[in-house]
């Protein structure tokens, strides 16, 4: 990316704290990139930058609410509250809650979000919405039903790179006037699991620091209080090397270091190491393919009534099931993953 002219207010100040103290790692470019970003814009639909599942069809939230039925009604109907991690517009928890309500199933609505544009869009279309910046607020007197959609892949990952010195972090450092990657002079051997070290070199491994806290404080609340979660994201349920930071911006991919601050970072969720930080925190775990998933909640009898009900709209209906759940959509790409506390059902959909 070139200093002169075009360049974002972040890369600027980037620029000046890497000509200052040095290389900074990854997970700091990313966090503080997406920071800026999701503070300042509404990143979805036609006039932003992408767009999730719940934009593409309410059938993919009454999929979400109808799980959360299901889990409460075989939990014997208790008192809980829903918590949507990053909820976007709210479309999620809208489609969702119809659907829970029409079953009977009516419960407190609580947000966790930090973008305050985000805020007024959810605020519109859920009234009786309880706000969060973490989860630390949340309610610790009745069990929780959580569900993340894509909120995992835009927390910020560590990339550690196999150098012919040893395992190094990834760090963004300045070649001339670009920004480039670049790998830190600590060694960093004793991050890298036994299994995965004998790699060629110049091969790069992902970790979310952030996510597995993520994981382990939920884990925390559902053993304390009981409840379940769901996690929907694109990714992997296998370990796997290779770097998968990415970014996006009005629907099209763009380099990394091309706008940060007003651009989309994500990188693929790692789905196996998750699984295996909620299992060793006492919770029960199922994983399959977004597709699969939503197959197996009834997702194409939901497309045969809503197209029988409205002809005219059948033909995007059909499109748009084929889009969340053909393998050479997001059927494949996305994954799902459900945890629920000891002593809860498991979750519907999984097998």
């Amino acid at each position: 990316m070139s200093a002169a002219g075009g360049e974002t207010p972040l890369a600027q100040s980037f620029r000046r704290l890497i000509e200052r103290h040095g290389p900074m790692p990854v997970s700091r470019y990313m966090g503080e990139s997406n920071a800026r970003y999701y503070t300042s814009r509404d990143p979805l639909g036609a006039g932003g930058d992408f767009t999730t599942a719940p934009e593409i069809s309410q059938m993919f939230g009454e999929m979400v609410g109808l799980w959360c039925t299901d889990l409460w009604l075989r939990a014997d109907r208790p008192e809980i509250a829903w918590v949507e991690l990053g909820p976007g517009r709210g479309t999620l928890a809208r489609d969702a809650l119809r659907a829970m309500g029409s079953q009977g199933l009516q419960p407190e609505i609580h947000l966790v979000e930090g973008s305050s544009a985000l805020r007024e869009k959810q605020a519109d279309a859920l009234v009786a919405a309880r706000f969060h910046d973490t989860i630390d607020t949340l309610p610790d007197d009745r069990p929780l039903v959580v569900v993340a959609n894509e909120f995992i892949d835009a927390l910020p990952i560590r990339q550690l790179v196999n150098t012919p010195d040893g395992w190094r972090e990834r760090m963004v450092a300045l070649d001339d006037d670009r920004f480039v990657f670049a790998a830190g002079p600590n060694p960093m051997d004793e991050a890298v699991p036994q299994d995965r070290c004998d790699v060629p070199v110049g091969t790069v491994i992902e970790t979310c620091p952030a996510a597995a806290a993520l994981i382990s404080a939920l884990g925390e609340r559902l053993r304390d209080q009981g409840g379940a979660a769901l996690f929907i994201d694109y990714g992997h349920l296998e370990p796997r090397n290779g770097e998968t930071l990415q970014a996006l911006r009005a629907h099209e991919k763009v380099g990394v270091f091309d706008h940060p601050g007003e651009m989309d970072l994500t990188a693929h969720v790692d789905f196996a190491t998750l699984a295996d930080i909620a299992r060793g925190a006492g919770l029960q775990v199922a994983t399959a393919t977004q597709g699969e998933w939503l197959l197996a909640m009834g997702m194409g009898l939901r497309a045969q009534a809503l197209a029988r009900r409205s002809p005219d709209h059948a033909q995007a209906v059909s499109q748009a099931f084929h889009r969340l759940t053909s393998a050479d959509e997001m059927g494949e790409l996305f994954k799902v993953m459900a945890v629920s506390a000891p002593g809860w059902p498991q979750g519907a959909g999984f097998g």
